[in-house]
């Protein structure tokens, strides 16, 4: 598979512009739909760096990629509901939870696994 030069560079800025076409109107259509409610929630959960290093730490344990968490968080930013201080901590939060799921999934989970089972199903009755 021979590419040639220009072709790679087209690819490489064609893809670059879907990608900020799409945090573009990400940050739009948050901004229409969400509002000054979801601005409260987020200047609550990121009010100090540690509890956005934790919020981003929820996050991409919950939908299992930092990349997706970094690109929610950036067009987040770009429609105002957060400040760059606060995305940073959510970033860095993002990357610290790909670790966190990189180390669980190195564990020896044979051992625990029906604990693990009994607390999920207790979860799902209980809550």
């Amino acid at each position: 598979m021979d590419l040639n030069i220009q072709e790679r560079v087209f690819q490489f800025i064609g893809g670059l512009g879907f990608f900020l076409f799409g945090i573009k109107y990400m940050g739009d259509g948050l901004q229409k739909s969400a509002g000054d409610r979801l601005r409260e929630i987020l200047d609550r959960l990121t009010t100090n760096p540690f509890m956005g290093v934790l919020a981003g730490i929820v996050v991409t344990a919950l939908i299992q990629s930092s990349s997706r968490t970094t690109a929610l968080t950036v067009g987040m930013v770009s429609a105002g509901f957060m400040t760059l201080k606060q995305a940073i901590g959510v970033i860095m939060g993002a990357n610290i939870g790909t670790i966190v799921t990189a180390f669980i999934i190195g564990i020896n989970i044979d051992e625990y696994s029906l604990p693990i089972i009994a607390i999920g199903a207790a979860s799902i009755f209980f809550f």
